[in-house]
């Protein structure tokens, strides 16, 4: 599950190897600039991993079946993020961005780390778009999530013509 989360995450970053610090502050017209989704990623991988870990921590157990959550790479739905996940619109450097991401997966690495697959199918979180999640599948929802914004990151560089 990790390696799939990892893979995705490497992608991201090797897709804005190379580009400055303004070219990833630069925004289209209602749109977010590429450091802007990078900081999304950021607040919703540590969002997610602090309300998984206080699940975890609970001894409610609360089973849900599998959802669709691969639909969340279809970019044809669009969804607003909330406020406590939408990005500033700081100027900000994709080393600092990196050490935040980093941050926030080592959060995740760790929480994996310490809690088994098994136990994560018998707790659940509530999504705002999916319904009732077992734990695992919101492991998951990372790295498809970031799937999803990865296209956005690729849509956003051909608009500024940077590829």
């Amino acid at each position: 599950m990790i390696n799939d989360i990892q893979g995705v995450r490497k992608e991201v970053l090797q897709s804005v190897s190379g580009l400055t610090d303004l070219q990833l502050n630069e925004k289209q017209a209602g749109k977010w600039s590429i450091i802007q989704v990078l900081e999304h990623l950021y607040l919703t991988e540590k969002l997610i991993v602090n309300k998984l870990k206080a699940v975890m921590a609970s001894s409610e157990e609360t089973a849900a079946e599998d959802r669709p959550i691969h639909l969340v790479i279809n970019r044809d739905h669009k969804i607003v993020a909330p406020q406590f996940l939408t990005p500033s619109d700081d100027f900000t450097t994709l080393a600092t961005i990196q050490e935040k991401l980093l941050a926030s997966r080592t959060s995740l690495e760790e929480f994996l780390a310490d809690n088994d697959q098994e136990k994560m199918r018998k707790r659940s979180l509530l999504h705002p778009v999916f319904g009732l999640l077992n734990i695992k599948q919101w492991v998951e929802f990372i790295g498809l999530h970031e799937k999803r914004h990865l296209a956005q990151i690729e849509e956003l560089k051909q608009e500024l013509g940077l590829h």
